[in-house]
């Protein structure tokens, strides 16, 4: 099966840096799917999941926040705020985002405050949905 290089970067780390044969991702327009020698594209990555199998035939997923992607030359870069396996989220933790940017919302606050609110409750949102769907419980 053909490979192509994957690099996800966080803000303030890498989150993975290998090959891989297929990428599924979370852009603007929907679900963009991603093989070796994909012809070169840059897309917005939106709040989600990114999908993608390895080598040797294991699936990975990653809670992903907003940015972009760019293929070119028969390699990925993702540039995100933040990406996270589904095992490592802490539901109790996105829960409380999850109600504290409900709360701002229910309270009509400023618009900065609800600008933010916005994101904060997409962000938890999708950290739950992922670690519903893709994570062990333990």
């Amino acid at each position: 099966m053909n490979e192509f290089t994957l690099h996800i970067l966080e803000a303030d780390d890498e989150y993975f840096n290998g090959k891989c044969v297929s990428l599924v991702i979370p852009t603007t327009e929907g679900m963009y799917g991603i093989q070796a020698m994909h012809e070169n594209f840059v897309a917005a990555i939106d709040i989600g999941v990114v999908k993608f199998t390895l080598p040797d035939g294991t699936r990975k997923h990653a809670a992903v926040s907003n940015g972009i992607v760019k293929v070119e030359n028969n390699e990925v870069l993702i540039l995100v705020e933040s990406a996270e396996d589904p095992e490592e989220i802490d539901e109790a933790r996105a829960r409380n985002e999850e109600e504290m940017a409900k709360d701002i919302l229910a309270g009509k606050s400023d618009r900065l405050n609800m600008r933010a609110a916005k994101g904060m409750l997409a962000r938890a949102a999708n950290r739950l949905k992922i670690k519903k769907r893709y994570g062990k419980y333990l």
